[in-house]
């Protein structure tokens, strides 16, 4: 009798994956006036989330809860605009500051465009929080392209961990949305942590709007 290989099933979308998505987003955007209604939105959510899902978000509902918004606000500028290793722009973990992430970008504006939306000038399309926010109204096509970040994002979950950052648990929860890791991107984490992101090449210009790390927006990406 010949030996089968075992198959995993297919990550579909499922119903909870819209309400995660946006509770998500809405929480890695820069902490403002409207985080308690966040932090209180995430809460009514939770239950209808898988527990691998719903107890790290939680966890960090618990811990923002506990900071205040204030002290978050600074520990976001901190952690995320000062602090390479943990860039929230995807594209940066596999192209770096590159004439492909240009492109990237490029491409993943398309992408929006063809299901009707429009950045802002002040937003970069790879932002964790925008990609999220897009999944969660177009679950198919966000799916593929946050299964297509996975060794990026957990490189991200992996430093903000390292840090003791609250973010992390928010990570882990994003993390468990998406299909477990296979092989190949468990070899690209590891790659990505010893080496690092690609270096810098000649001619970025027209593809590479901003360097390194952008500017954030007034209240960060929504």
């Amino acid at each position: 009798m010949r030996n089968r290989r075992t198959l995993r099933p297919a990550h579909r979308v499922q119903p909870w994956h819209t309400y995660a998505w946006q509770v998500q987003s809405l929480l890695l955007g820069y902490p403002d006036a409207d985080q308690p209604g966040h932090l209180s939105m995430a809460r009514r959510a939770a239950p209808a989330l898988p527990a691998e899902v719903r107890t790290p978000l939680l966890r960090f509902v618990g811990q923002a809860e506990d900071t205040g918004t204030d002290a978050l606000a600074a520990a976001y500028v901190a952690t995320f605009d000062h602090r390479r290793r943990c860039c929230p722009y995807l594209t940066y973990y596999a192209h770096g500051d590159t004439r492909r992430r240009g492109l990237a970008l490029v491409r993943l504006k398309q992408t929006y465009a063809r299901a009707g939306w429009r950045l802002t000038d002040d937003e970069l399309p790879d932002h964790l929080a925008v990609v999220l926010e897009f999944a969660a109204t177009e679950p198919a096509t966000g799916l593929r392209l946050l299964t297509g970040h996975r060794a990026g994002l957990e490189l991200l979950r992996l430093a903000l961990r390292d840090d003791d950052a609250p973010w992390a648990a928010l990570l882990e929860s994003v993390s468990a949305t998406l299909p477990p890791l296979a092989g190949d991107e468990r070899d690209a984490v590891a790659r990505l942590a010893a080496e690092g992101p690609p270096g810098e090449q000649v001619g970025l210009d027209p593809y590479a709007p901003l360097p390194y790390p952008p500017a954030p927006s007034a209240g960060g990406p929504r």
